[in-house]
């Protein structure tokens, strides 16, 4: 599958406008935009399993598309949702537990990158990722 592999994240457009507007502290988003992020992913069908590294944690997440599941972010929001596939992208929309605000994410392969965008409260963010 097109997803499959290990993706190295290469740049960020917007990402720490988006982390303010998640209401993450200025100390945690300068560490954010620098996290080495490195996500692997395995697509078996409907169901996938994503391995998140960065320099803060380790998660490893299964999921099918269009099953509800939990999941915390880095900062320890938690979020409930689910990914579908939308034609060639991978479309989220999680729900924030603590306010009940959406968040939405797509993961898209476009030319030889893993392209992450990320939409809350009319803020968006990308970051873009290389195989590696």
């Amino acid at each position: 599958m097109a997803f499959d592999g290990t993706w190295k994240v290469d740049r960020n457009e917007n990402y720490e406008k988006f982390m303010e507007a998640m209401g993450i502290g200025m100390m945690k988003r300068k560490l954010g935009a620098h996290d080495n992020l490195k996500i692997t992913i395995q697509q078996n069908g409907d169901k996938f399993n994503v391995k998140e590294a960065s320099n803060f944690r380790t998660i490893e997440i299964e999921f099918t598309l269009g099953v509800s599941f939990e999941y915390s972010l880095a900062d320890g929001t938690e979020l409930t949702g689910a990914w579908t596939l939308e034609g060639n992208k991978l479309v989220a929309t999680f729900t924030r537990k603590d306010n009940g605000k959406v968040l939405k994410a797509t993961r898209e392969i476009v030319g030889d990158e893993l392209v992450q965008t990320y939409l809350y409260e009319g803020v968006e963010s990308k970051r873009f990722f290389k195989r590696g």
